[in-house]
């Protein structure tokens, strides 16, 4: 998949110094964190010297230390979870958490030839673009999640609130000089709806964040999932992520078919608590445990039969499951609920693995997937004529 794949802007020759921001930092759960981490050494480890700035749940703290060719400086600001509460308490948590990154980060980029920041925590374009002036290092947005098309993508009824925002998000957007995207379906929506010219926007891919090894422990399956064929989820389950089409087809599979696939949830958010509560409701089998650190995380995503990934159709070039990296870097299978539209099937399809991709809003899809999947593993007798629970 090499040839999907662009090169950084950034070059040790012209861009010494580099500044990112971005929000968790491992060990804390959180995707983007985990991502600009490893983005950090790649580039301490090719000569630059690099300030990454984020968020821990437990303790301020500044590290540096020799990496490479380079330097990595690691500043940790010490805050409190995002309030899941209301919407306006996350945006509170958001803008004192972005004023607080952004003075930390006053001096570091300042001095730097180039600054990296993404879009978590969101809103971060509305200090830096605006303060620009204070700092003569070149601006590269790294766009993770589009904010704030997420959360109209979530919202039941257009909101003029949002819709000023999205307009002033779009302001400052056509104002950053370098874009890097995740995809092509976030490079479209860029282009095309945001009005950024093709030729200021980088395909910039991440990679797994894991590497697999042949002498890895395999995380045990849990005792409960018997012999069947497992599917598992990992990672976040949120607002973004399809539930409706998995859990009728989960059902249906299980009602009507041969129940052989069992769901392994190893996963945290507001989607996955909707998954637990309606495969309760029905009586349905599977396990649920929270999410490996990052260390273990090879060997959890080795241990199932496939990989389950899902996106709603509205957030498709809004957000990039970070999971399918990891997912095909496993080897497994990979069963698919979303759109065509989205990186997920290109990665996929080009992968060479086996995989299945169906529609959201068709549940006998996913039904008809998981039956195929169970006929190509080793779950393919085991459970017969086992009493479905």
């Amino acid at each position: 998949m090499s040839g999907l794949f662009e090169q950084s802007p950034f070059d040790p020759a012209t861009d010494r110094r580099v500044v990112i921001l971005a929000d968790w930092l491992p060990p804390d759960f959180g995707a983007v964190g985990q991502y600009m981490q490893m983005r950090a050494r790649r580039l301490a480890e090719s000569g630059h010297a690099v300030t990454l700035l984020g968020l821990s749940s437990k303790a301020t703290s500044t590290v540096r230390a020799p990496c490479g060719e380079g330097s990595l400086m690691e500043i940790r600001l010490q805050t409190q979870p995002v309030p899941r509460g209301s919407l306006a308490a996350r945006l509170l948590w958001t803008i004192w958490t972005d004023l607080r990154l952004v003075r930390a980060a006053l001096g570091p980029m300042r001095a730097a030839d180039g600054i990296l920041f993404t879009g978590s925590p969101p809103f971060l374009i509305h200090l830096l673009v605006p303060l620009r002036f204070l700092w003569r290092g070149r601006l590269v947005y790294r766009i993770t999640d589009f904010h704030p098309e997420c959360l109209i993508a979530a919202q039941d009824r257009p909101s003029r609130a949002l819709g000023a925002l999205q307009g002033l998000t779009n302001f400052w957007r056509r104002r950053v000089g370098r874009f890097e995207v995740l995809g092509e379906d976030q490079m479209r929506r860029l282009r095309d709806e945001a009005g950024i010219p093709a030729e200021r926007i980088a395909l910039v891919r991440d990679s797994s964040p894991v590497v697999f090894t042949e002498g890895e422990p395999t995380e045990p399956l849990p005792a409960d999932l018997g012999d069947a064929c497992v599917l598992l989820y990992s990672g976040n389950y949120g607002i973004a992520h399809e539930v409706e089409t998995f859990v009728e087809g989960y059902r249906l599979h299980h009602q009507s078919g041969s129940g052989r696939v069992r769901l392994w949830l190893s996963a945290t958010g507001a989607g996955a608590e909707e998954i637990v509560a309606r495969l309760s409701a029905l009586e349905l089998p599977f396990h649920r445990s929270s999410p490996v650190p990052l260390e273990r995380l090879a060997g959890l995503l080795k241990a199932p039969d496939a990989h389950l990934v899902v996106l709603k159709d509205a957030f498709v070039g809004f957000v990039m499951p970070s999971k399918i990296y990891a997912c095909l870097g496993s080897q497994k299978p990979i069963i698919y609920i979303g759109s065509a539209d989205s990186d997920v099937d290109l990665l996929a399809r080009v992968s060479g693995r086996p995989y299945w991709r169906i529609s959201c809003g068709d549940p006998e899809g996913v039904a008809g997937a998981l039956e195929a999947l169970a006929d190509s593993t080793r779950g393919t007798a085991n459970l017969q004529g086992e009493q479905r629970r």
